[in-house]
Formats: C-alpha cells, sequence, structure tokens
C-alpha cells in the first residue's frame, strides 16, 4: 500500500483522491449584470433565435410522463438520428451534453500516468475529465490561434490514449481541413482514441471541411460527438451523441448512467431534428451576420479571427484604455455580455455570439464608442 493510501486512510475526514483539488472547476461565462434587468446575452453561443416551435411543443407533451423513468436507449432519438443521416443505430451513444460523453470517455480510456493530447485553447471539459482520471494533459500549441497537427504529434508518446479536437474550435472559432484531420490520424497509433468535437459542425460549409462521421466507418479509433444545444437552441436539456466503432459504444455503455437523456430532452431533441426550416433560418442568420460583424470589428482597429461558428472571436490592443478586460467591461455597462475569455488562455479577446441585426449592430456601436474613448 502507498504512502498515499496510507496517508488518505489515517486521515480525520474522507479526502480526495491526488489531482482533484488541483482541478480547476469550470467557470461559464457571465449571464447577468447588476443593475440591468434584461441584459442582452451573447456570451454562450446559445441560439438567438431559440428553440424550434416543434421541439417547444415536444418537450410540453412530457408533463404527464414526469412520473416515469426515460427510456434509458433513447431509442426515438437514436432512430431518428440514424435515419436523418444514414448512421448505424448501435454506433450511437447519448449523453447529458457531449460534455458528459467526453467524461465517459476519459474513464473508459484513461488509467494514472496515461494522457490525453489537446490544443492550447481547447475545451475545459476535455482537460477536466482527464484530470480526474488522474491522467496528464499536454497542450499542443496552436499557431495563428488554429489547431496545429504537427503540434499535436510532437506531444503524442506510449501513454497517450486520447486526442481531442474540436472542429471548428471553441473558443477560437477556427478549423481544420479534411487533408489536416485525416493526416493527424493517420500519424496516431491505433490505439489512441481521435475524438472530433463537432459541436459547431453545421454552422461550417467549406468543400474541404470534413466531419468525421465517414471516419468512423472506415476507422477503429475514431469518435465524432455533436450536440442540440448550438444549433437546435436546446441547451438548457442538455443532449448530446456520439458516433463511433460499435466496440467502443459496447465499453462505454458499461459506465454510462441509465437514464441520463431525460424524457423532455428526448422528445424534444426528436421533433427539433425534424424541422429542417429552424434550422435552415438559424443557420442563415449566422451566415449573412458573422461576416458583417467580422469585417465592423476589423474596421475599428481590432483583430477578429476568420470564424466557421456561429461566434467571432475578436482581439483587443493590449494599451490601456484598449483592453478585452476594459472593452468587457465598457459592454457590460451598456447591457451586453459577451465571454471574456481569459480562462482559455486568451486575455486579449472577447467571443461574441451572432445576434439579430439589432444585437450586432448595438455590439459594434458600442464598441466604436469604446474604442474612441467615450464614456459607457
Amino acid at each position: 500500500m502507498s504512502d498515499i493510501v496510507l496517508d488518505r486512510a489515517a486521515a480525520p475526514r474522507p479526502t480526495p483522491k491526488p489531482g482533484i483539488m488541483d482541478i480547476a472547476p469550470y467557470v461559464p461565462g457571465k449571464s447577468k449584470i447588476d443593475g440591468v434587468e434584461h441584459p442582452l446575452k451573447l456570451s454562450a453561443n446559445e441560439n438567438i433565435l431559440g428553440s424550434s416551435p416543434a421541439a417547444r411543443e415536444a418537450f410540453s407533451t412530457a408533463f404527464d410522463q414526469l412520473q416515469m423513468y426515460p427510456d434509458g436507449r433513447t431509442t426515438a432519438l437514436r432512430e431518428a438520428l440514424a435515419a436523418k443521416y444514414g448512421l448505424e443505430p448501435e454506433r450511437l451513444l447519448f449523453g447529458c451534453g457531449s460534455d458528459e460523453i467526453f467524461q465517459l470517455l476519459n474513464q473508459t480510456f484513461l488509467e494514472p500516468g496515461d494522457n490525453i493530447v489537446q490544443g492550447e485553447f481547447g475545451f475545459g471539459a476535455y482537460a477536466i475529465g482527464a484530470r480526474a482520471c488522474q491522467a496528464e494533459v499536454r497542450m499542443a500549441r496552436e499557431p495563428n490561434y488554429r489547431v496545429d497537427v504537427d503540434e499535436l504529434l510532437k506531444l503524442i508518446d506510449a501513454r497517450t490514449r486520447i486526442v481531442f479536437v474540436a472542429n471548428p474550435a471553441n473558443p477560437t472559432g477556427t478549423w481544420n481541413s479534411a487533408e489536416e484531420i485525416r493526416r493527424l490520424h493517420a500519424a496516431l497509433p491505433p490505439s489512441v482514441v481521435l475524438c472530433l468535437d463537432g459541436a459547431y459542425a453545421e454552422f461550417c460549409h467549406d468543400p474541404a471541411y470534413e466531419d468525421g462521421m465517414s471516419m468512423v466507418r472506415e476507422f477503429d479509433n475514431v469518435v465524432v460527438t455533436r450536440t442540440f444545444s448550438k444549433l437546435h437552441g436546446l441547451a438548457a436539456l442538455r443532449v448530446g451523441w456520439a458516433y463511433m466503432p460499435e466496440e467502443m459504444a459496447d465499453a462505454i455503455d458499461r459506465i454510462r448512467l441509465p437514464f441520463n437523456v431525460n424524457i423532455p430532452a428526448q422528445l424534444a431533441a426528436v421533433a427539433a431534428l425534424a424541422d429542417d426550416e429552424f434550422q435552415e433560418r438559424s443557420l442563415a442568420l449566422v451566415d449573412q451576420w458573422r461576416p458583417w460583424l467580422t469585417q465592423q470589428l476589423g474596421g475599428l482597429g481590432l483583430e477578429p479571427l476568420p470564424s466557421a461558428a456561429n461566434f467571432v472571436l475578436v482581439g483587443f490592443p493590449t494599451a490601456p484604455g484598449k483592453t478585452a478586460r476594459e472593452a468587457d467591461a465598457f459592454l457590460s455597462a451598456r447591457g451586453l455580455i459577451v465571454r471574456y475569455v481569459a480562462g482559455y488562455g486568451l486575455p486579449n479577446h472577447l467571443r461574441i455570439t451572432i445576434g439579430l441585426e439589432e444585437h450586432n449592430r448595438a455590439i459594434v456601436e458600442a464598441l466604436q464608442d469604446f474604442m474612441k474613448g467615450e464614456p459607457a
């Protein structure tokens, strides 16, 4: 028995295992402003159009089922996704948001001393789950704010078990081509899981982009995750799903909580999936206003990154009076909530969700005043 185990056994109270208290908890973006009754929230990449009317109607039908356990196999949603995207139902896994799926991947494949590899600006949930398994988190440099295949590969060794790549990425909005992702996969040992987080996949329309679904069919070590939180506007209901090799799904299913997707969530997700008109309107809004917002922010002397998601990450000067932190406070004073992303290692940037026309114009007008030195 190790000294660590002996020390925990002799402790005067239950003691977390090594590493737990070293984990920085996830901190979401702010959603309220003191003194402002109805602020405009553009900090969480939520669908500004809300959610599908069909999904809301389906959600309301769950009132008479609140005493019942959910379908543990998520059968109706499983069949709907399989039919819509031409997927094999047995390869699908569902979670309380895609966050839970990342956690389950870590729990299934990581032992103490193993490691995961991700980009330096990658989503915080990957690392939290890995550290909870006493695994090492390796952060690859992201030159030009993009995941770099060669930088990832430099960190792979015999103890690497999972490589996480968000494509498009959050919080940067940048993306990697099919050629890059396939080159990464080809260089990985077959024992390493390549997890492609596609939370924003629907917003990327470039012909060079590939969502990874076909790679799951081709290879035994690729997982693609998706969510109903962004395009479908069901963030409150926490519905994530993954497409993966059947053997992997079978292994993960053994530790998945049995009723992890509730009845209202399952009903709403099935309805949302069928509402093509709402999805088209949501995509059209982003396609129209994302380039406009990018161009306008650049015209103010700021540095917006080209984005393939439903948000824009914008860089600010480091000179006093012009910083991202000060801009965040200025916008808050005007009732506008965006995401200050210092916690992602980006202290000079703000992430701004694409809103309605009046929202986008309000952001630009406020930042124009900020850059001029006007009072909030």
